[in-house]
């Protein structure tokens, strides 16, 4: 239910239920953490990229999967909660999104770094119109993505949000033409794996931490981990670099 490859130092991941628009159920996500964790411990990988079909990236989560199970049911599986694991990857994600991103399909993109969005992608979690919530993120993240109100509007509507919106809300980072995103999301990609893996996993988990902490620990955290940077060969090549006008060659450490 995902197609796996590889261009160099990046990964790419698409979602391969084309018939369902890409809806995620229990079986793609197996697919999916199978492959992050792969991915994960290979050190040769820099920079992962998610990507759907022209369609969708993801319409949402398997709703026949569901729709039988009780509470206890629910509960008792921990419905959702593999995708933590997914969340919790240690590479950069970039999701590619064109179609519709919509609950699930909204949540798994919200789990990895940033989105780059085609000019016709379109975002929103219904699940509201269903009688139930988002379960894998959807309201912690969006609204620290977007603010309260704005995630307050999303949920309790159920309303989609269109691509220019969702730039200027901040859900994504970029809006290019529909034709442009896996390839600007591969090149962006590239650029990342090609720094520093060391110094792309620190400022990962430094910009991770504002959501988490105050100001003043987030600024004490993100010191501490800059001067322990100045510890690493990759800081020694970069300055060397820099200061001899050439470009860095990044081993990785």
């Amino acid at each position: 239910m995902i197609e796996v490859s590889r261009e160099g130092a990046v990964a790419l991941i698409r979602l391969n239920r084309p018939k369902q628009l890409n809806a995620l159920n229990s079986a793609l996500a197996a697919q999916m953490i199978a492959a992050v964790r792969e991915l994960d411990a290979d050190v040769e990988v820099g920079c992962l990229v998610i990507t759907g079909n022209e369609r969708a990236f993801a319409a949402g989560a398997d709703i026949a999967e569901m729709a039988g199970l009780s509470a206890q049911e629910m509960a008792a599986q921990d419905f959702f909660g593999e995708w933590e694991v997914f969340a919790r990857s240690r590479k950069p994600k970039i999701a590619a999104v064109n179609g519709y991103a919509l609950g699930g399909g909204c949540e798994l993109m919200m789990m990895c770094d940033f989105a780059i969005a085609g000019q016709g992608a379109k975002f929103g979690q219904p699940e509201v119109k269903l009688g139930v919530m988002a379960g894998i993120g959807g309201t912690q993240r969006m609204a620290r993505l977007i603010g309260r109100a704005r995630a307050m509007d999303m949920h309790l509507t159920g309303r989609m949000m269109d691509a220019a919106e969702a730039l200027q809300a901040g859900l994504v980072a970029r809006v290019v033409p529909d034709t442009e995103v896996l390839p600007q999301a591969m090149e962006a990609a590239r650029v990342i794996a090609s720094y520093s893996r060391p110094a792309v996993r620190l400022i990962r988990e430094a910009i991770g931490r504002a959501e988490e902490v105050s100001l003043a620990e987030g600024l004490l955290f993100e010191r501490r981990v800059f001067h322990g940077l100045f510890g690493t060969p990759d800081q020694q090549e970069g300055m060397a670099a820099f200061l001899e006008k050439r470009a860095a060659v990044f081993r990785g450490d």
